[in-house]
């Protein structure tokens, strides 16, 4: 259609000067967003400074980062190319997994290779989703290859949003019969007292993120329906007990409140034809003191195993605000140094006093 893929000018320029040529001008303006912002959104995270001449953009800045942002452009024109949106987070992602010619920003090497060539994506009713991180993409590759998927780590890191979207793909692929969504019924620090109504009214304020992710991939009658036909279930985690889910893709969420024993009861309610995907957070357990959190037990318990996988996430694969990312590290870094004083504390009194 006549599509020239934008490339850089030999460097005649200067030494700390790039430039790339996009045919589409209607494609540029929208590569450069209102006001510029997306321009604006790469030079604060890379470092460099994006002036547009015409139908190029010139990229100034050390070589690294000018050559960061040039492929990061270049992924987003594609992008463009192929009748996608550019928003924010999906700048993000393509600073994020590096950027490429191909838009898939996979490089050799990665643990997705199995994808190398083509955009890892989602497709659900409503939208598709891309995984915004490397972590992100080896997570749904487990969800894909794997019966048995772990995907441990902190708030905002995508982990039950891409399983339910991967559940709901695999649910509209026909590939399962059913979509089960569970989570422990567990209080998150403050007591909510006896709540009224009958069970799913008592049960549902718990269950309110899985039915959020849901309607974000199905539209709101379709959710109805297919709850009514049982074809989706949400239910709390004591309500597994005595079930073989079979022909289902199973999700337990907020898996680092289950007990041991849930736990195990809830690993093997695994039936036929089934897929199972658990999802925690172990820096917010609300169990009471004293009680083992069954996620932990189980990541040492059942790795090794052939089949199941465990993908762990960080502070740099948070996708909600940016703020976000910068509140998990404060915590992390004031319970790394209070473990550490702890631990100087205990050296300190065991050793023997100097006379």
């Amino acid at each position: 259609m006549g599509f020239e893929e934008p490339t850089a000018a030999p460097d005649a320029q200067t030494a700390h000067e790039a430039l790339l040529e996009f045919p589409d001008n209607r494609l540029l303006i929208d590569l450069c967003g209102e006001f510029d912002r997306n321009l604006t959104h790469i030079e604060s995270h890379l470092g460099v400074q994006i002036i547009r001449r015409g139908n190029q953009l010139a990229v100034m800045g050390e070589a690294d980062a000018r050559e960061k942002a040039c492929e990061v452009l270049r992924a987003l024109y594609i992008r463009l190319e192929a009748g996608k949106a550019v928003e924010p987070g999906d700048i993000d992602g393509e600073i994020r997994m590096g950027g490429s010619g191909d838009g898939t920003g996979t490089r050799d090497g990665d643990q997705m290779e199995m994808f190398k060539g083509a955009a890892v994506e989602i497709k659900t009713r409503k939208k598709t989703i891309e995984p915004r991180t490397d972590a992100q993409k080896a997570y749904v590759q487990s969800l894909f290859e794997n019966e048995l998927a772990f995907g441990i780590g902190p708030a905002g890191t995508g982990k039950t949003y891409l399983a339910v979207a991967v559940g709901v793909n695999m649910f509209l692929g026909g590939h399962v019969d059913r979509l089960i969504l569970s989570r422990p019924a567990v209080e998150a620090g403050e007591k909510l007292g006896y709540l009224p109504g009958d069970m799913k009214d008592k049960v549902d304020p718990y269950m309110q993120p899985l039915y959020d992710a849901l309607n974000d991939f199905l539209p709101g009658k379709q959710v109805t329906k297919l709850i009514e036909e049982k074809k989706i279930e949400i239910a709390p985690l004591a309500f597994m007990r005595g079930r073989t889910l079979a022909n289902a893709f199973v999700v337990l969420d907020e898996a680092q409140n289950a007990t041991t024993m849930q736990m195990k009861m809830f690993l093997t309610r695994l039936g036929e034809g089934s897929r199972m995907v658990i999802t925690g957070d172990r820096s917010q357990v609300d169990l009471p003191r004293g009680v083992d959190s069954g996620l932990r037990d189980a990541e040492g318990l059942l790795k090794g195993i052939n089949q199941i996988s465990f993908n762990y996430f960080t502070s740099k694969d948070v996708v909600r605000h940016p703020l976000v990312a910068k509140i998990i590290e404060a915590y992390d870094d004031a319970a790394q140094k209070a473990m550490v004083r702890k631990a100087e504390k205990k050296g300190g009194g065991s050793a023997p006093s100097a006379r």
